[in-house]
This record gives C-alpha cells, structure tokens and sequence, in this order.
C-alpha cells in the first residue's frame, strides 16, 4: 500500500517518465540487476530482502523512492532477460572505476546477508561476479568479512536495544 502511494505521489510529483528511464548502458541499471540477481538465488525475496534493496539503491545512486522503483523494474526486466552477468559486469567496467566497483560489490554481499545467511550458490555467483568486476579474490572476502561484521554488530546492538525495551 505504502509503495503504490509512494508511486502515485511519484507520478504527480515528476510524470515525465523519461527523466526515470535507465538504459543498457547505464551502470545503476547493470549494478542494480546484479543485486537483483543476487537476492534471487535462494528463491523469492523476503520482504526484509526488498527493503535492503530499495534502501541500498536510494542511498548509493541518490534517488528519491520513485525513481528507485522505477530503477528496480527496468533492472528486474533486465536481469530476466539475461543469460549471463558478463551483460552487466561489461557495462560496470567500461563506466565505473575501481573503488566504485568494490562499492558494488559490497553492496551484493549486503544483499546476501540481508536474510542473516550465505549460502553456497550466492558465494559462488558473488566470486564469478566480482571476477568479472576485476575485483581481486582478497578484496572480496575484505568486502564479505566486514559486510558481516556491519551485519553482525547492527544485530548485538537491535538485541541490546530490545533487552532494554523489556
């Protein structure tokens, strides 16, 4: 419910859809349907899932809630039609440098701990994906062990905050 309101105050606020159009060359639409990827290795997203989702790519592409769902749709159809990651790896490399790429790649591991757990699969498409990215095997598992960390200390402080409430 809160997500049509969003859209519809979207639409009225900005209706020109083609300020929202994200193409194939555009590195947010490729990042975005990684992420996509990811999260739906392990079947359909939770809720949790999608939340971590949306508040990823509003707060790393800075974009208003609309944009963001319009940004999830257009990579959504993007990552079905897809037979491969090279489609999205190519367009990341020839548009983002180095530091924006770890950036993406940490924000995919975000997504797999977003459900508190790493399965097998999501690690291996992580490594092939980040491989594609030239992201250094090191720096992957970096990126993964303080993605857990992040996980792990929000999870102790949600706890302790809870306990208090009680």
């Amino acid at each position: 419910m809160l997500d049509g309101l969003r859209q519809f105050i979207s639409d009225i606020v900005s209706p020109n859809d083609e300020q929202r159009v994200f193409d194939e060359t555009d590195y947010r639409l490729a990042a975005t349907a990684l992420l996509i990827h990811i999260v739906s290795l392990d079947g359909e997203p939770t809720a949790i899932e999608k939340r971590k989702l949306h508040s990823l790519i509003e707060t790393s592409f800075k974009l208003d809630p609309g944009t963001a769902d319009s940004l999830i749709a257009s990579a959504t159809r993007a990552e079905n039609d897809a037979v491969d990651l090279y489609r999205f790896t190519s367009v990341i490399m020839r548009e983002v440098d180095a530091a924006g790429r770890r950036r993406i790649v940490e924000m995919m591991w975000e997504m797999v701990f977003a459900d508190g757990k790493v399965t097998e699969f999501e690690d291996n498409v992580l490594w092939r994906a980040a491989d594609l990215l030239g992201i250094s095997g090191r720096d992957r598992i970096d990126l993964k062990h303080a993605v857990q960390e992040r996980q792990a200390a929000r999870a102790a402080s949600d706890k302790d905050s809870a306990s208090a409430a009680i």
